[in-house]
């Protein structure tokens, strides 16, 4: 998983039929199959894996290392290392990503913006100045052949 050591399972379910009104925090997996109505937000500082799966859905903002997308979002979503949109994917919202991986068949009503790394900063080096271009004065001449 792209710079991650260990391989992360999910710890924690939100199970098919169940509801969830408000904001969700969790470390390390954590798999919606239910609805949340709320921001579901991984903590930072440690790997994270976010899945929802094709029954489930979410109505706010999703954070996570690590998204799995089969299901609906109708809300921004933040993947700090990788999204995997499924075939039956629907994301109505922005959608920010480090690498992207999606299935035919999955929808984003949104703008896709990668988070790609800044590249090194190089110093800048002054161009010289450009040096004036001096040319000697001419006459007046109707010779359209003369410079």
């Amino acid at each position: 998983m792209l710079g991650m050591k260990k391989q992360l399972s999910v710890r924690s379910t939100i199970g098919a039929g169940m509801r969830v009104n408000g904001d969700c925090s969790f470390q390390d997996g954590l798999q919606i199959d239910g609805a949340v109505v709320g921001n579901v937000i991984a903590e930072e500082g440690q790997p994270s894996l976010l899945v929802i799966g094709e029954g489930g859905s979410v109505e706010g903002a999703v954070s996570a290392d690590h998204v799995v997308i089969g299901g609906s979002v109708i809300g921004p979503v933040l993947a700090r290392e990788l999204l995997e949109l499924q075939a039956k994917a629907r994301v109505q919202g922005d959608v920010r990503y480090k690498a992207l991986e999606m299935q035919q068949g999955a929808v984003i009503a949104g703008q896709l913006q990668p988070q790609m790394t800044p590249p090194p900063a190089v110093p800048a080096t002054p161009a010289p100045p450009a040096e004036p271009v001096l040319r000697e004065p001419t006459e007046p001449t109707l010779d359209f052949d003369r410079p």
